[in-house]
């Protein structure tokens, strides 16, 4: 379910875990240090309304055939089916579109993204709500917001070789409108415990150094590697 905690201050984040590992007390460590991201903003901007997406509790369906012709059917001629698809999607984009700031911890599985955070992108890129196409092409709607990824490798990758996540990311948020973006990579974790606390420590060292010099909100296109040697 989704999970909403509310304060005094109106920064509102958007927090998406996409590990299959969260759940049942256990937590990926894409969800652990994009908690501590979490935590770290709370202290950087005063009191947060944080939304929480957990993808292990609440799977994102698969856009297929239904859904598109749901979305694509006017309004009046819906049925209820039909009606219940589109205000998932919906509810997705008004979640996005919401956030002052939003964080996605991402694992990697086969060199790319969760297949449900693909999903999420599927559902949140519409042509006239948050992206529309002009005479010079492809212009997002969704700007102004601050984003965090956290991605977590087993491995040691480099983008666009053996990494194709931080590509897919950076394209389909910059689609969006989304362009301020900082990534945190805590890589080798399946290297050997002295390769995984290295990557962990220094992941954490740099999430603390993005906000404490950025003060989690100026810095663009900024990456921060936890690498692991």
């Amino acid at each position: 379910m989704i999970q909403t905690a509310q304060t005094n201050h109106t920064t509102k984040v958007l927090q998406l875990k996409t590990s299959l590992f969260d759940g049942a007390g256990n937590e990926g460590v894409s969800t652990q240090l994009s908690g501590e991201l979490l935590s770290s903003l709370h202290k950087a901007h005063g009191n947060l309304h944080v939304t929480t997406r957990d993808f292990s509790t609440e799977p994102v369906p698969y856009l297929d055939g239904a859904w598109l012709k749901a979305l694509s059917t006017p309004a009046v001629d819906r049925t209820q089916e039909q009606q219940d698809k589109v205000a998932y999607s919906d509810a997705l984009i008004a979640e996005l579109q919401a956030a002052d700031v939003v964080i996605i911890g991402v694992p990697m599985y086969n060199f790319a993204v969760p297949g449900m955070l693909k999903s999420w992108t599927d559902h949140v890129a519409r042509a006239g709500v948050t992206f529309k196409y002009t005479d010079k092409g492809a212009v997002g709607l969704v700007t102004g917001k601050k984003v965090y990824l956290v991605l977590a490798m087993g491995g040691r990758h480099d983008e666009g070789i053996t990494d194709h996540m931080r590509p897919y990311l950076r394209t389909i948020l910059g689609f969006l409108g989304l362009t301020e973006i900082e990534i945190v990579v805590a890589d080798g974790l399946n290297m050997g415990e002295t390769y995984r606390a290295q990557g962990l420590q220094q992941a954490r060292e740099q999430i603390q150094n993005l906000l404490a010099t950025a003060g989690g909100t100026n810095s663009t296109q900024t990456e921060i590697r936890g690498e692991a040697a």
